[in-house]
């Protein structure tokens, strides 16, 4: 694994990278509030297969934030990316994305499809906003107030803020050591309010839902989609379902995970790598 910075001619960007130069990509794009460290164990088991390339998002990690709000919406978030991969010299790829980076996937693969030989999201893409009950406005004031909130010491960091109950591994406690940011003795996540207000507002502005359609049909897509929590059920299968139809692509339901699948099963997600690309 190696880590470098790169600049796109406003903003500093942070890079990590595993496997050859000679190998397939596999691009990697991670959710709101994490750094590209979320596909860590993915990426360690699969290094000697591909080259497997994760940034940090704008505002996340080690890269700076957008200095205007606009650029966090998917549209331009999709114009952005292709220059960073235009920087990276990455002319295809493979597209692995979690969460909200499935969101922005979605976006670049309607804009910039010939550059994409397959995708495969991991439990994002397809919760619309407008099915939701909670407004933008309320979304918004919740991650601007969660994403200051601090923990007094780092098990419980790690307790509250990272795992909870779910499993941990050393190299997952490698990417919970990206996720924050010492001040003052006290442990905050990395990426701040602002950074995820801002993003909430883009999601609600540019439906994936209004772009469904319009994706391209040769196009393999396949959605990994969470099973957990059994209460998200109703809101889950109703979206996956609208998803499926209407893109065409596969949606497979992964037993036993939550919203963090590939950190739940990782060789799910390796499994279907390897399967189809």
């Amino acid at each position: 694994m190696k880590r470098y910075v790169i600049h796109d001619g406003e903003i500093d960007v942070r890079i990590t990278e595993w496997g050859g130069e000679d190998k397939l990509v596999i691009f990697c794009l991670h959710g709101l509030g994490s750094t590209g460290l979320s596909f860590i164990e993915i990426a360690e088991e699969l290094k000697g297969e591909y080259r497997i390339i994760s940034i940090d998002a704008p505002g996340h990690g080690k890269s700076d934030p957008f200095t205007r709000a606009e650029c966090y919406e998917m549209p331009a978030l999709a114009g952005w990316l292709d220059k960073i991969l235009d920087l990276l010299k990455i002319d295809t790829f493979y597209f692995l994305s979690h969460s909200w980076g499935s969101f922005v996937s979605l976006f670049y693969i309607l804009n910039f499809s010939e550059k994409v030989l397959g995708a495969i999201l991991i439990d994002g893409g397809y919760q619309t906003k407008r099915r939701l009950s909670i407004s933008m406005e309320e979304e918004v004031a919740f991650q601007e107030k969660d994403f200051e909130e601090y923990a007094a010491t780092w098990e419980e960091f790690l307790d509250v803020a990272v795992f909870g109950d779910s499993r941990r591994t050393p190299l997952l406690l490698t990417a919970a050591k990206d996720l924050a940011l010492q001040k003052d003795g006290k442990y905050y996540w990395h990426a701040r309010g602002e950074t995820g207000g801002n993003i909430i507002r883009g999601m609600h502005k540019n439906e994936t839902e209004d772009i469904y359609e319009k994706l391209p049909r040769h196009l393999d897509i396949c959605l990994l989609r969470a099973a957990l929590p059994e209460s998200r059920a109703p809101y889950r299968n109703l979206t996956a379902g609208i998803f499926e139809q209407k893109t065409g692509a596969t949606v497979k339901l992964i037993p036993n995970t939550s919203h963090m699948l590939h950190w739940d099963d990782p060789g799910v997600v390796i499994r279907e790598i390897r399967y189809r690309w």
